[in-house]
């Protein structure tokens, strides 16, 4: 029988006269398709699509690992970055970059740009040619060669509008001239680093570079045929050539740098760039994936009613003449229309959702701009409207497609109830559905207790929607480092001005405020702390604050006294440490007061004179670290003869925090010091605290959003079994009411028939939801993957619904008139 394309027209007509039942359906796999399209969009973007570079296969991101002092992953250093350039067998080339902010002055405003330093090789490894002029040389990269920097295409057009005689001009970036000597392309983006406006040369000077330091983030790529394990043993083989070929640091010997035990850690550069996220979008994904399955037995219920009132029609065909396999095309066909029908439009519903997912994905979501709707996404919504298809199809195919002439005319009689046979399909759907509903309502349950346990975790201090913040730095080109108190005088100058501000309750100063990411970690010995020869202290996490940062953050002072300002200018040796790091190593915050600290052998030991909370800078979901927090101006400090920190973040506590109001008002106070210094990152903490519980909210709701969807679906079906078996044994129940069997009896028949299914469904998805649950433990915090109390709650909340859902049929049912059932008979 041929189905073109006179079938189709049939099928068309028969769903036209059913307008509602069809509209439920469309709604139901669309919603199901669409939010699938929308997940998989960010699975294939995030993870699946290779980077927009050449081959690239072959790019790599270049880490190393000290396991000795427990450091698994560390950046690349200066010291192993020359050698393996120099000396490696199995790349093509290796460079480094690292993200700075550059004072752009002198031509209107001061402003702050993003941008890059990078090694002459880092943009050709990517593959990487200038739109116009020409990119870094190695001469450009040569220490005290001529300034030059590289702009993005976006940022030549908005600050120069296009003009192509721009490459030759100059951009005087922290008080030095650069020349433009390149424009990149249009549509390059270096790795995720959206915001990088220009890019400059590091100018490293190789024989001013000792070892340690691994400060910078390196790429590579891999010569034709070499795998990365080959690479990995031949950059291995260098790194003791590199510590025989450069000097330790002044205060530090070999023998600590050989006993640290450092070795590579290879990654391809998608893993780099992509990172952990991978876990939430699996997850994301898979969820989705249960929505999808509970919307096919949602449709599939639907359709085994639908067919079952066409019995007759159906027994007709088959006296007329048709076999087994027409009516089984036919009613193939019909779930075709359906799954396809509803597919489109779940492709529209997909492309607003992207949109919306977009725009509220987490801070971090990396490859967001390789996120969208492509051929092969396309091609995953075709699959889908097939295998829904084919899914919503087969259950009434299995059970109806070989009806025989005699019986499905018989039971076209209006006297005959339905067998329990006919019924049994439905109620496996439903079982399926509150299954799939518990597994993902278990998942919510998990990351509410995560997100619960997560705002109850004190970040280490006050108010953070009251603390702004914001990026000033004064280069070495404005103040010489001969006269590095005036650096410390004027960010007083400017504090001093900030404060003043009406509104303004306190001002302070760091070099990064908690979770804000970057910072870094050094060894820190104790003058009491014996240690072996070439022994390396544990790293603690450095600060450098002013006096007054710590009252400002609202961080308690647990021991001792903060900080002064006459300590600043003379320069004395003292430090603050972070009470972990007291319990440590002394037990109690006050026995801490008064011991020495010092980080490199010839530095002068440092008098802690206080004690402060500790911090979660890495945001409440990560452990706090323990800190050391040091004076901005210092002698003799890891080897520099004056060291001050020029680069430094301002921290103002007000009620008009965030407004642009009070961000105009302090431009204008460092501007009253300094017209030549631009801000930059203003933000406010809580911002920063809001974006440190992103994903974990994120996920929260979309694991939400999934349950609800599944959890309606499956009550929807649970009502829809109840109703129609009470619309099936209209007669039985009239004569049981005509015999005197009381109404609460009736209701309580059918409501326990419901809840046998739910408790059938809730079994099968505790049973699903040990073995999976396991794969969240990475995005949980302080909660069991096998969390009791989640399990027993949702438990419990979808056998209620489920009561809820048959209650209202079965009411119903206890009020058939036995007269009118009869009759109806």
């Amino acid at each position: 029988m041929g189905f073109f394309p006179s079938q189709i027209s049939q099928v068309f007509r028969r769903l036209g006269r059913s307008p509602l039942f069809t509209a439920i359906i469309l709604i139901t796999v669309a919603v199901g398709v669409g939010a699938n399209t929308v997940v998989f969009s960010v699975v294939e973007g995030v993870l699946l699509k290779p980077l927009n570079f050449p081959h690239p296969d072959r790019l790599i991101g270049v880490w190393y690992k000290a396991p000795a002092i427990n450091f698994p992953k560390l950046n690349i250093g200066a010291f192993v970055y020359f050698v393996d350039r120099e000396q490696n067998k199995t790349l093509e080339d290796i460079g480094m970059y690292d993200g700075s902010s550059f004072s752009l002055t002198g031509s209107g405003k001061p402003e702050q740009l993003e941008g890059e330093q990078v090694t002459d090789g880092t943009l050709p490894i990517l593959g990487v040619h200038a739109a116009y002029g020409r990119l870094f040389t190695k001469q450009d990269d040569s220490p005290n060669a001529p300034k030059t920097v590289v702009l993005s295409y976006g940022y030549w057009q908005r600050h120069f509008g296009g003009d192509l005689s721009a490459v030759g001009r100059t951009l005087t970036l922290d008080g030095e001239p650069h020349e433009i000597i390149g424009i990149l392309p249009k549509d390059f983006q270096f790795l995720d680093r959206y915001d990088a406006e220009i890019f400059v040369p590091m100018q490293i000077d190789r024989s001013k570079t000792t070892l340690g330091s691994f400060n910078y983030e390196g790429i590579a790529r891999l010569r034709p045929g070499v795998s990365l394990q080959q690479a990995s043993a031949d950059l291995d083989r260098l790194v003791p050539v590199a510590l025989r070929s450069f000097p330790p640091p002044e205060g530090f010997s070999l023998e600590l740098f050989q006993k640290a035990n450092f070795a590579t850690y290879l990654l391809p550069l998608k893993d780099d760039v992509v990172g952990d996220i991978g876990n939430v979008v699996w997850v994301l994904m898979g969820s989705i994936m249960l929505v999808l399955l509970a919307a096919c037995a949602n449709v599939a219920n639907l359709l085994l009613v639908r067919v079952e009132g066409r019995r007759q029609e159906l027994a007709i065909r088959s006296a007329l003449g048709a076999d087994r396999k027409d009516i089984t095309a036919n009613l193939l066909l019909e779930s075709l229309v359906l799954g396809c029908s509803g597919s489109v439009v779940g492709l529209g519903l997909a492309y607003a959702g992207l949109r919306t997912l977009i725009a509220a994905a987490p801070t971090g979501l990396p490859r967001l701009r390789d996120i969208g709707i492509d051929g092969f996404v396309l091609l995953f919504t075709l699959g889908l409207a097939l295998f829904v298809s084919l899914v919503i199809g087969m259950i009434p195919v299995l059970r109806y497609s070989g009806v025989r002439a005699g019986t499905g005319l018989r039971e076209g009689g209006r006297s005959l109830s339905q067998s329990r046979e006919r019924h049994r399909a439905r109620k496996a759907l439903v079982v399926v559905q509150v299954a799939l509903a518990l597994v993902l309502l278990i998942c919510s349950g998990l990351m509410i207790r995560t997100f619960v346990a997560l705002a109850h975790v004190w970040p280490g201090f006050q108010d953070p929607n009251s603390l702004q913040a914001f990026d000033i730095g004064i280069p070495e080109t404005q103040i010489p480092d001969t006269q590095a108190e005036r650096v410390v005088r004027t960010d007083q100058a400017i504090l001093n001005q900030l404060a003043a501000i009406p509104g303004v309750s306190s001002v302070g100063i760091t070099t990064k405020v908690p979770m804000s990411g970057g910072g870094y970690f050094d060894p820190v010995y104790a003058n009491d702390r014996a240690y072996k020869e070439g022994e390396l202290a544990p790293m603690r996490r450095q600060r450098f604050v002013s006096p007054a940062y710590f009252s400002t953050m609202g961080i308690p002072l647990v021991a001792g006294r903060d900080l002064t300002w006459t300590e600043e200018y003379e320069k004395r040796p003292v430090a603050i440490v972070s009470e972990n790091f007291a319990r440590e190593y002394w037990g109690t915050p006050n026995t801490a007061i008064g011991k020495l600290i010092r980080i490199g052998s010839t530095d002068p030991w440092h008098e802690i004179v206080g004690v402060v909370g500790n911090v979660y800078e890495d945001g409440v979901s990560h452990d706090a670290t323990s800190a050391v927090y040091w004076p901005i101006l210092q002698d003799n400090f890891e080897t520099q003869k004056v060291m001050v920190r020029r680069y430094v973040t301002f921290v103002v506590r007000s009620p008009r925090a965030g407004s642009a109001a009070l961000m105009s008002e302090m431009q204008r106070a460092v501007w009253s010091v300094d017209p030549e210094l631009p801000l930059a990152d203003p933000t406010t903490l809580g911002v920063l605290y809001t974006k440190s519980m992103a994903r974990t909210s994120f996920t929260l709701v979309m694991l939400s959003i999934a349950g609800a969807m599944t959890l309606l679906l499956g009550i929807v079906g649970l009502y829809g079994v109840v109703a129609y078996g009470v619309s099936q044994r209209t007669r039985e129940i009239g004569i049981r009411v005509a015999l005197g069997e009381q109404r609460a009896s009736l209701t309580r028949m059918f409501v326990l028939q419901g809840l046998m299914l739910t408790l059938v469904g809730v079994v099968c998805g505790v049973s699903v939801a040990f073995g999976t649950m396991r794969l969240m433990s990475s995005l949980l915090y302080h909660v069991s993957p096998a969390d009791p109390w989640t399990y027993a709650a949702a438990t419990a909340a979808i056998v209620v619904i489920a009561w809820l859902a048959t209650y209202v049929p079965s009411r119903r049912a206890a009020g058939i008139d036995p007269v009118q059932a009869l009759r109806s008979e």
